[in-house]
């Protein structure tokens, strides 16, 4: 049982509320967790080999989870498939069907036994050599089809040949060699290329694997019109797939891209300017720029301008009235938004934003030659400015000495020592106070020039 499930791909290790995402064909069970979910066992979705599941009732009331391996009623005998769905959502994916009330449900009628696993293992091995025997019997034949695959029955007593044809073929005469031959009741179903494709599956030129071998199950049409409208070359080779028709990604933007056409001028409408008239020669819709030409075979003085700018010169024209040039001066928004999209996955962008902001704090740390300070070497004993600089006081000693200070008690300017009075008294109530080193280097020089004390004889102060 365990080694049957591994290879079936139903034993996989999932949590209870993935859905067992493993086949395009299953249902994300989003109920999985909610209590109360499982005890409505009533109907059950069961999943055979390839694109083929059904809907069967629960009859005998078991205990059934996804992954269990169920034998199920067939006509005639039993099949062996998998229950990939339980629950309430079952009967919306019978309403999603298009089920009939009326059609008939078989039900289920056990879990598969060990002798059922081995006649389906057995049924199993010989679908391929079945297959390629078949081949060789509608070839002699001489039928215009091609038998893709061969699905047996799980006891082995029918067997369903999946064919691909052109044209309608009469396979009446093939389904009695085939009976005759393998000895098992034949159905024949016919499918589409796109069918065979999802089947044998590949890798698309994206580099994914197929969408119709992994989740796809409707196939729409395609058209050659959905490559016009993304302006796609119609290249045969290039929009055809491995089933030999247009690819189906063709329909994945189309509404994108006719949404997007809208808001575009015509393609005959033709723009004039004062010098020539231009032609509509391509257009990127998702981006919303036109190329126009002067010339309408080939590409000659091409300007690419927005759509804004094209109606712009549009109803220019209208009025009569026609611009110098046809394209307009970007402004840095529209060059921000045409920057290429990869360049904001560069490995280096932070080191190109680090440099430009150290280069500012640069600019701005050196002096600008307008607004550097003048040369000022005065000279410290005197306090003079070198010519052409502007004289500034209280430089020197000298200069600070010649400003009188004030008393702290009144306010007044005391007395200078004989042989520095200054030439004039100065009023202590008009002229401000001076700083307190002018009041510091006053005392001191004082002390040192002016007021310098006597040296003491001894003989004097005896005689004194």
């Amino acid at each position: 049982m365990d080694d049957f499930k591994l290879k079936n791909g139903s034993g996989r290790l999932c949590c209870g509320g993935c859905g067992r995402q493993n086949n395009k064909l299953n249902t994300y069970d989003w109920l999985a967790d909610i209590p109360g979910n499982a005890e409505e066992q009533d109907m059950v979705e069961v999943q055979f080999k390839n694109t083929r599941k059904g809907y069967y009732k629960n009859s005998n009331g078991l205990h059934l989870v996804k992954g269990d391996i169920v034998a199920v009623e067939a006509s005639p005998g039993h099949d062996i498939g998998t229950v990939t769905l339980t629950g309430r959502l079952v009967p919306l994916q019978m309403r999603k069907a298009n089920l009939k009330p009326d059609a008939e449900i078989r039900r289920i009628y056990r879990k598969a036994k060990p002798v059922d696993l081995e006649k389906y293992d057995e049924a199993k091995s010989r679908e391929h050599d079945t297959m390629i025997r078949s081949r060789k019997i509608a070839e002699s034949l001489g039928l215009q089809m091609k038998i893709g695959d061969v699905e047996y029955q799980g006891d082995g007593n029918k067997a369903i040949f999946y064919y691909i044809a052109d044209e309608r073929v009469d396979f009446r005469q093939l389904i009695k060699v085939l009976a005759e031959t393998f000895r098992v009741r034949i159905e024949m179903k016919q499918i589409g290329a796109r069918q065979e494709a999802g089947r044998i599956g590949g890798i698309g030129p994206c580099g994914r694997e197929l969408c119709c071998a992994t989740w796809m199950t409707n196939f729409v049409s395609v058209s050659t019109s959905a490559a016009r409208f993304q302006d796609i070359s119609l290249n045969p080779q290039k929009l055809a797939g491995q089933c030999a028709k247009l690819k189906c990604c063709l329909n994945y933007e189309v509404d994108a891209y006719v949404e997007c056409q809208k808001r575009l001028p015509s393609k005959e409408i033709t723009l004039e300017t004062l010098d020539n008239v231009y032609y509509y020669f391509k257009a990127d819709i998702l981006k919303g720029t036109i190329t126009y030409s002067t010339d309408k075979s080939f590409l000659a003085n091409e300007v690419t301008i927005s759509a804004r700018r094209a109606f712009e010169v549009l109803n220019m024209n209208k009025r009569g009235e026609k611009p110098e040039k046809l394209d307009e001066e970007t402004s840095p928004h529209d060059s921000q938004r045409s920057k290429d999209l990869l360049e904001q996955e560069s490995l280096t962008r932070f080191d190109k934003a680090k440099a430009a902001r150290n280069r500012k704090k640069k600019s701005k740390a050196a002096p600008q030659p307008g607004n550097q300070p003048a040369a000022s070497a005065e000279v410290r004993g005197n306090g003079t400015a070198p010519e052409g600089g502007k004289e500034r006081e209280n430089r020197g000693p000298q200069a600070r000495n010649n400003r009188p200070p004030r008393s702290k008690v009144n306010n007044q300017a005391p007395q200078a020592a004989p042989g520095n009075t200054p030439q004039g008294e100065a009023n202590a109530n008009q002229e401000p106070r001076p700083s307190r080193n002018g009041r510091r280097n006053f005392r001191r020089n004082n002390n040192n020039e002016g007021n310098k004390r006597p040296e003491r004889n001894s003989n004097s102060d005896v005689q004194a």
